[in-house]
């Protein structure tokens, strides 16, 4: 194999898609990091001259690194990756929590995306719903989430996989019993 995308992919696997959430899941790491700028500058309320002004603003920006990093971590090192035999969503929490679900594409029935809110169509993000065989799969605060759908079923398709929508599992039934050209009886 030519080259390893991330530490658990297989022989002959090629990465197809990968997209990370939003930026805006590191607003509160963001909020925090302006805080401590703004903090950083009050010494020169106490003793105005250009030394405290920027003795305190490299301490306020040297505290305000240290925490935006955790959710920079968080957001840089969560990833979901495609590619052409299954989904792997890697999900980093904090420096020391790592999660990873790993899914077959054949397991993927139905994908969805909604964008609800002021908010969440301002900054161009939603919600990825992807209904599987074991549950429901949903990936909150989304960038593009349109794109990134309409990328999900490309893919999709191109492996050879129909992602239909059945309600009920009587409905599948029929549908499966129609398909093999059986007659069905109304109950």
């Amino acid at each position: 194999m030519a080259n390893k995308y991330f530490e658990d992919q297989l022989e002959g696997e090629e990465v197809l898609y990968v997209f990370h959430k939003h930026p805006i899941v590191m607003r509160r790491g963001l909020i925090l990091f302006m805080l401590s700028l703004l903090g950083g500058t009050l010494p020169s309320l106490v003793n105005p001259e250009f030394s405290w002004f920027f003795g305190g603003l490299i301490g306020g920006l040297l505290i305000g690194i240290i925490l935006f990093m955790p959710s920079w971590i968080t957001w840089h090192f969560s990833v979901f990756v495609f590619t052409n035999q299954r989904l792997i969503q890697i999900t980093q929490k904090g420096l020391f929590h790592r999660s990873v679900v790993d899914m077959g594409l054949n397991q993927i029935q139905l994908v969805n995306y909604q964008v609800s809110g002021i908010q969440e169509t301002l900054l161009g993000s939603g919600t990825i719903m992807m209904q599987t065989f074991v549950g429901d799969l949903i990936i909150h605060d989304v960038h593009h989430p349109a794109k990134i759908q309409k990328r999900i079923l490309e893919i999709l398709r191109d492996q050879g996989i129909i992602a239909n929508s059945y309600g009920t599992n009587q409905e599948k039934k029929l549908i499966i019993n129609q398909q093999e050209g059986e007659e069905i009886e109304e109950a």
